[in-house]
């Protein structure tokens, strides 16, 4: 979980910051000086490595989730740090904010409810939520599980992004792309995870009829043949549809994480968010080892970002394993507080291993030895074994 959540959020910021020098550029002028590597100045003034608002957000929401969990008046508290203050900024400065975003905080600075802040209108409809929307993946495999239903995820995802963008076109993007997030969580490679993703959303929100009209918008990435889409069709602005066709264009026509946000940097226009929505998920697929250190070591506040990755990870891990139900899903599996247990690993899944690893800690109050009897036996070890063969499983 580590390796994916810093490959998701590095992998986001160090596209972020790639795109950062050339935004609104045009794609006529990058295909002239295409970008080839990370470098400084340019569109904002600022040193190679410096990311924007896409980082910033992520990192107010990640902060929170780690510290709050999903408390929405914690995350827009963040927001307005950042706004006020420049906190969780490279450099305590605020040079990169959309408008809708602005309006969003200022309103909830104002008093306004925390669900209720963000834009409803058709014109409402920037990136300012999808860009951000990432770490909501990995607290929903924590908290509910990789097979949540779509019901709760989709709750989740427009509450969160109903924050800064209301809209349910803005909401249905961010639904989308963490359900694909997810399937690169469970180990799916790209265009399975990016099939099943689009999928399972359009089998969710074609059934409703609120959502029916929205999710028209999306059709293209539905079709069998968007992939093969050349390069003119694709729009990279800051509208939030053509952000999200962007970066999973550019996901499905690279194999690897540095050609994926070179593509999307030189798309032009919303340069940095579409890198980062693309690098989010590349990040994740990839891996952290495949993004170029002379990047990593280039982006600013490295160490920060993975502080708050590492602190979110322990939070991630905890919630996910640790099961405060364990007696009753154990017993729910026809198993008692006894040897039973261990006869059970080879067959047991995710959700029993986790409640039989609390059994074995906890218990340890009320029968002293437990612990070094379970090493003793080898049990921790098969949990772990059957663990990553049931994970294993899961991927492509």
């Amino acid at each position: 979980m580590q390796e994916k959540i810093r490959g998701g959020i590095l992998g986001l910021a160090v596209a972020d910051a790639l795109g950062v020098p050339v935004e609104f550029k045009s794609r006529e002028a990058l295909n002239i000086s295409t970008v080839t590597d990370m470098f400084g100045y340019g569109t904002y003034n600022q040193p190679e490595g410096t990311w924007s608002d896409d980082t910033t957000m992520i990192l107010c929401l990640v902060d929170s989730l780690s510290k709050d969990g999903l408390d929405y008046n914690k995350i827009m508290d963040n927001f307005a740090s950042w706004i006020k203050y420049g906190d969780y900024t490279p450099y305590q400065e605020v040079f990169d904010i959309g408008n809708v975003t602005k309006r969003a905080v200022v309103n909830y600075i104002q008093g306004i409810e925390p669900l209720k802040c963000g834009g409803r209108n058709d014109n409402d409809n920037g990136n300012g939520s999808l860009m951000r929307i990432l770490p909501i993946a990995f607290y929903i495999i924590g908290k509910y599980g990789i097979d949540c239903e779509s019901a709760t995820i989709v709750d989740i995802v427009h509450k969160t992004s109903s924050l800064t963008h209301g809209h349910m076109r803005s909401q249905i993007a961010c639904g989308i792309y963490v359900m694909i997030a997810i399937e690169l969580i469970k180990g799916r490679i790209m265009c399975y995870a990016i099939q099943n993703g689009i999928e399972q959303a359009f089998s969710y929100y074609g059934k409703n009829h609120e959502s029916e009209y929205e999710l028209k918008k999306y059709s293209r990435i539905k079709s069998n043949d968007f992939k093969d889409l050349k390069e003119p069709e694709i729009r990279s602005s800051g509208y939030v549809v053509d952000t999200l066709e962007a970066a999973l264009w550019c996901l499905l026509n690279t194999n690897n994480y540095k050609d994926c946000v070179l593509k999307a940097v030189n798309l032009g226009e919303d340069t940095d968010t579409v890198a980062a929505v693309a690098g989010g998920l590349a990040g994740i697929a990839y891996g952290i080892k495949l993004i170029p250190e002379e990047w990593l070591s280039k982006l600013a506040r490295r160490e920060y970002i993975e502080q708050i990755c590492d602190a979110f990870t322990q939070k991630v891990e905890h919630t996910y394993f640790w099961k405060n139900n364990y007696i009753e899903i154990i017993e729910n599996n026809g198993l008692k507080m006894s040897d039973d247990l261990v006869d059970a690993i080879e067959s047991a899944d995710e959700e029993l291993l986790g409640a039989m690893l609390t059994s074995f800690i906890r218990q340890e109050r009320f029968c002293d030895g437990l612990i070094a009897s379970a090493v003793e036996q080898k049990v921790f070890l098969k949990i772990i074994l059957r663990f990553e063969k049931i994970t294993s499983k899961t991927s492509y």
